[in-house]
């Protein structure tokens, strides 16, 4: 029965926005213990002029998405003022499986998205990159690096369409966790959750009581600034290869 629960024992705390929580019912069926701990939440960002916003959208040639937040923004606003997908000329980038399925669940067609899900190497992959100076719109939070702006050899316009909220009641749950359970790994999904548990929880027990895990290079980079070791980091950017990952490793002594 061991080898059916390959999670048993283990405890896992998702600490990203409460979307990645989704993945909790796959780590119960495992064996596992999902503790959901939402570090951070988005929220929309309303503007005045969001209506016009949208119609000069629709004029771009492409439009970049780097997350599944900035989909569900977006289609809060067209919603709101009544822009259908067709309305939209312009090609679509995405970053990242979840953010491509928001995407086709709209009905956008995604005409492209990078080998590796991550803002630098989708400045090195973007077809447009070779192309003849297109019109590029990117939605974005208001926390969004620079990495796209910076890279792309072109002018980008950018719209930031939701806000990230730090989440510091939670820290009490991961603290709790902590204390009680034998085998806990604190998986990490974006450098904004990766700064508040180094401010509520490492400053105060560490990096070295759980196995840490890292969703992306720029996360795990995060992660090892506050002076982190990162046990577990997979080639795939995303929570189901992460669990994959932490279905190997044995237990954290």
């Amino acid at each position: 029965m061991q080898n059916n629960l390959p999670l048993k024992g283990k405890t896992i705390v998702l600490t990203g926005t409460s979307k990645t929580a989704t993945i909790e019912d796959d780590i119960t069926a495992l064996g596992g213990h999902a503790v959901i701990a939402p570090l951070i939440e988005t929220c929309e960002r309303l503007g005045s002029n969001d209506a016009e916003q949208l119609k000069k959208a629709c004029q771009f040639d492409w439009i970049i998405f780097t997350s599944q937040n900035a989909v569900d923004a977006f289609a809060s606003k067209m919603q709101q003022h009544q822009f259908r997908v067709d309305n939209f000329r312009g090609k679509i980038a995405s970053i990242g499986t979840k953010t491509t399925s928001a995407l086709e669940k709209l009905g956008f067609e995604v005409s492209f998205m990078p080998s590796v899900f991550s803002a630098d190497i989708f400045v090195k992959e973007f077809p447009a990159v070779a192309g003849s100076c297109p019109s590029c719109l990117f939605i974005r939070g208001e926390k969004a690096k620079s990495t796209l702006k910076d890279g792309l050899p072109f002018d980008l316009v950018e719209w930031t369409v939701y806000e990230t909220v730090e989440r510091h009641d939670q820290t009490s749950v991961i603290m709790n966790c902590i204390h009680h359970q034998q085998d806990v790994t604190v998986i990490f999904a974006s450098p904004s959750a990766v700064d508040v548990y180094a401010k509520d929880v490492a400053s105060q027990i560490g990096w070295q009581a759980t196995r840490i895990a890292a969703i992306g290079h720029i996360t795990e980079a995060a992660l090892e600034q506050y002076g982190a070791t990162v046990d577990i980091m997979p080639s795939v950017y995303t929570m189901q290869a992460v669990i994959e990952e932490i279905m190997k490793v044995g237990d954290k002594s």
